[in-house]
């Protein structure tokens, strides 16, 4: 069988799939950590190494808090590293600036252009983010692929967290699919991970994030970005 042949829907992540990482995240990452030590520049450096980034060079651990996990998942690990705020009070922070992030964020290609043309191959398409919800919508307006997505869920969702497979499976709920004929995206473990718990056809992973090709082995598919996909299951 070829290997698009049963797939009929592509679950992406967002952040190191849809948008470089790097170019998206790393300004990001570091207010994150401003915000969290209260402007103390020392607790700053070592929030930002307790969740997975060199404060010095920028590399971000693959799989770790900064890579694969959700804002609440974040806001707990800054509070166990030393952070002075609370938990709840910093989720709430985060969340606020992940959605201004959006007008700094950089896609890794012209997304409405191969958005267009996954959905004139058949497939159903969807975004699954540890993101909140609001961030991943105005980032589909932003880029202009609104229209051709057909479901979207953040870690607020109701839909669960990554790895569990409520959101794949919101995704079949949504579109009439069958995780068999899903194919699930995404720059880390917590991506591929999800997919296997809910059964998808297919884990492909993309270079435009956190992991590596090492990182990644698990996948089915190692493409260097998302514009592989339409050659990959055409």
């Amino acid at each position: 069988m070829q290997a698009g042949a049963a797939i009929k829907g592509i679950l992406f992540d967002k952040d190191g799939t849809l948008l470089d990482y790097d170019e998206s995240w790393l300004p990001v990452n570091r207010e994150l950590a401003a915000i969290a030590a209260c402007g103390d520049a020392a607790l700053a450096k070592r929030l930002l190494r307790a969740c997975g980034m060199d404060p010095d060079t920028g590399k971000i651990e693959p799989d770790s808090l900064l890579a694969a996990g959700n804002t609440k998942q974040i806001a707990e690990g800054l509070t166990a590293a030393g952070s002075p705020l609370s938990i709840s009070e910093l989720t709430e922070r985060l969340d606020v600036l992940f959605a201004q992030a959006v007008d700094y964020a950089v896609p890794v290609a012209d997304l409405a252009v191969h958005f267009s043309r996954l959905k004139k191959l058949g497939l159903r398409l969807g975004i699954a983010s540890s993101d909140n919800e609001r961030s991943i919508r105005l980032m589909a307006a932003r880029f202009g692929i609104t229209e051709y997505v057909d479901f979207i869920a953040g870690y607020d969702s109701g839909f669960g967290v990554k790895p569990e497979p409520g959101m794949v499976l919101g995704f079949c709920a949504a579109t009439g699919l069958e995780p068999s004929q899903v194919a699930m995206v995404g720059d880390n473990n917590h991506d591929l991970h999800m997919g296997r718990n809910a059964g998808t056809g297919m884990t492909i992973a993309v270079l435009t994030g956190t992991g590596d090709r090492l990182s990644l082995s698990e996948a089915d598919y190692c493409l260097d970005d998302i514009t592989g996909l339409e050659s990959l299951l055409a």
